[in-house]
């Protein structure tokens, strides 16, 4: 997973293009999106990776960084 962000909804549709064109390029036949019509959060699914690039106020309102980060456990490892 990947999470950026742009400084404005065109910021973020622009990079969303860019990232679209450079999959393309890289052989990628279809390149699925959301959120590009608004520019606020856009997802762009390379398959194995997930791109998303918010506007700033957005990206500290969904806080994804916290989300799909925790602490690991303390745990023995039985050697």
């Amino acid at each position: 997973m990947i999470v950026a962000s742009g400084i404005s909804g065109r910021h973020v549709s622009a990079l969303a293009d860019y990232v679209i064109t450079a999959l393309k390029q890289a052989g990628y036949i279809s390149v699925p999106t959301e959120g590009q019509e608004t520019g606020e959060w856009v997802l762009v699914d390379a398959g194995d990776v997930i791109v998303h690039i918010f506007k700033p106020d957005i990206r500290d309102h969904y806080n994804l960084e916290k989300m799909w980060s925790s602490a690991i456990p303390n745990a023995e490892i039985a050697l």
